[in-house]
């Protein structure tokens, strides 16, 4: 029983982290919207790295990066099928998403004379993924 009440703990454990790590980046992605606004494009390009689409239109160009799949979680199947020497063997697992939400997030930078203006994220964008987008660049501004 002791190793199960351990086990147990050490999954709460577990939970609490990610959810202190999902607030961090969510605060990230949030002070990324004022704090990467003056950040040179080289700069960006650099900490951020090449966009996954870019725009431009009425002397601006628009840089956007995406994270995640934004695959929402249900069950799943996979088939392995296994040989050898000895024999084989065939197996099916079938798995479930223990909750969560869909981690996407897609980050436009606004860019104007090689300067970014504003950083947008979509309504109901997951903002700890938002912030895994800027992590990166929010040291470097």
């Amino acid at each position: 029983m002791g190793k199960a009440l351990a086990a147990g703990a050490a999954a709460v454990w577990v939970v609490m982290l990610a959810g202190c790590a999902d607030g961090t980046r969510t605060q990230m992605a949030q002070q990324a919207q004022t704090g990467l606004v003056g950040m040179p494009k080289s700069r960006l390009l650099s900490c951020a790295g090449v966009p996954a689409r870019q725009a431009a239109a009425e002397g601006r160009e628009y840089y956007t990066y995406v994270h995640g799949s934004g695959y929402g979680g249900g069950p799943w199947s996979s088939l392995g099928v296994a040989g050898g020497s000895g024999g084989g063997g065939v197996g099916l697992g079938i798995g479930f998403p223990l909750g969560g939400s869909a981690g996407y997030c897609e980050a436009t930078f606004v860019l104007q004379n090689d300067v970014v203006r504003q950083v947008n994220y979509p309504a109901g964008a997951n903002l700890p993924d938002c912030g895994s987008i800027v992590q990166n660049c929010m040291g470097a501004s």
